[in-house]
Parts: C-alpha cells; sequence; structure tokens
C-alpha cells in the first residue's frame, strides 16, 4: 500500500502533473498558473495537443485513412480546441501545414506496436489529504509481459520526462494501492525512449516534493515575494517574464 505523508492544513490545492513538473523547473511560474494565469498559446503546444487527440482517436476507434487525415484532425479541434486556435490566429493556409506536421507524426505513430492498449487518457483524481487533490491524465495504459505500463507520448524532445512520470507513478499507486510496473515516456519526433521501474523510494521523494510544492505556492498566494524565480528554457512561456529578473535574463541568453 502506497502511502502519503501528512499535509500541513490550508487553502484547498489542485496539484496537477504540469502544475508538479512546472514546479520543478520554476516555483514562481508554478504560482502564476495556480492563479489561472498562463502564458500565451503557441503553435507547437497547439500542434502537440492536436497530435496526442489523433494518437487517442487511433487508439479509441482505429486507424485514420490518408484521405480522411485532415477532416480528422478538424473535428478534433472543433471538439476541444476552437478556443485555442482563436488565439493563435491561424490562417487556413497554416492550419493545413500544422495539419501535414501532425500527419508526420501519425505515420510514425502507426508504425509502432500498440498490442496490448487498454485505457486511452486515463483520467487519475486523487485526494491523498486534506484538502489536497491530485491529478493527472495518462496518454495510455498497456498490459504487457511486466504488467501495468504507463505510457507518455511527447511530440517532441522527451526532456525531463523523468519528473512527469514519477507524478504518475505516484498518482497510479495511491489508486491502486501499487506502483506501475513500468513507466514509459515515448518521443513520436525522434523515437526516444525513457523507461523506469518505479520504486517505492521513488514515489516518497515525489510525494515530499508535491508537499513542499504545497506549502510555498499556499504561502504564495499571500505573499509573492515568498517564492523563488529560476531563470531557464521555460521563461519564454512564463506569463511574469517581464517583471521577472531572472526571466528577462534567460530569454535574454536563449536568443542570443
Amino acid at each position: 500500500m502506497i502511502e502519503f505523508p501528512p499535509v500541513p492544513a490550508g487553502e484547498p490545492m489542485s496539484v496537477s502533473a504540469s502544475l508538479y513538473t512546472t514546479y520543478l523547473r520554476c516555483p514562481a511560474q508554478a504560482l502564476a498558473h495556480a492563479q489561472g494565469v498562463y502564458g500565451p498559446d503557441s503553435r507547437a503546444s497547439f500542434s502537440g495537443m492536436l497530435a496526442h487527440r489523433v494518437f487517442a482517436r487511433h487508439l479509441t476507434t482505429g486507424p485514420i485513412a490518408d484521405d480522411e487525415f485532415a477532416l480528422a484532425c478538424r473535428q478534433e479541434i472543433g471538439r476541444a480546441m476552437n478556443p485555442k486556435l482563436g488565439s493563435l490566429q491561424l490562417r487556413p493556409s497554416q492550419l493545413d501545414g500544422l495539419i501535414a506536421e501532425v500527419g508526420a507524426l501519425y505515420r510514425r505513430f502507426q508504425a509502432a506496436s500498440h498490442e496490448g492498449c487498454r485505457g486511452v487518457e486515463t483520467e487519475l483524481v486523487v485526494a491523498p489529504a486534506p484538502d489536497v487533490t491530485l491529478r493527472g491524465r495518462i496518454d495510455a495504459i498497456f498490459d504487457d509481459a511486466a504488467g501495468v505500463r504507463l505510457v507518455d507520448w511527447k511530440t517532441g524532445a522527451l526532456g525531463g520526462a523523468q519528473d512527469q512520470l514519477s507524478f504518475y507513478a505516484l498518482l497510479w499507486g495511491l489508486e491502486h494501492g501499487e506502483l506501475p510496473a513500468v513507466v514509459e515516456a515515448v518521443s513520436v519526433a525522434s523515437g526516444e525512449r525513457y523507461e523506469e521501474v518505479p520504486a517505492d523510494a521513488t514515489a516518497a521523494a515525489t510525494a515530499a516534493r508535491i508537499i513542499d510544492l504545497v506549502v510555498t505556492l499556499r504561502a504564495g498566494f499571500i505573499d509573492e515575494s515568498t517564492v523563488p524565480r529560476r531563470g531557464g528554457p521555460g521563461c519564454r512561456h512564463c506569463p511574469w517574464q517581464d517583471h521577472c529578473e531572472e526571466g528577462v535574463a534567460a530569454v535574454r541568453v536563449l536568443s542570443a
């Protein structure tokens, strides 16, 4: 049985995998997200979201024919992505190019085996402590020789996949009473893979970092100056970039 340590009482907090990984990069950016303040949508994030919808559609209803692919993409956009399409102000010709890029990713996705898939875009919601809720959406769940395998698709570089996978493993363990056999991140773009066999020690360390997140962000709701700021690649998309010295410096270096 996976146990979650006690958490100091305070304001209700919902912690997603995205908020957790953002916190590890920069607690101040995570505070902004917890307050509902996000940077502008990007073409890359829109493309990645559409690719994930296409992958889920493939695993749920079967392969998408070439002559039906553009229509399928537009249907997925219409179901849940229209607001982002509006904010990006993509012209029809630009949308056609984006769909073509997603099509190239889909062909790579199709070439891999997906045997044993038993769950797609599975939502996990666990409340391990009063006023703390953990949320995660797992791209795919497989049953294979090792046992339960949780898979996260990436449409770019793997980046810091380990932290996200550790969050999913803990969430699964809290809901099911035991850790998954394997957690894996796969870059559809490059073919890179990262996999890990979750361990109790890793789950405990992840839980401790979540508690640190909750305590730090709760304090930040009262006084933002108490929350640390860390410069890095994520500063390009931070809503607080303009009034953050670390962010301005990081963007300047990245743009040089």
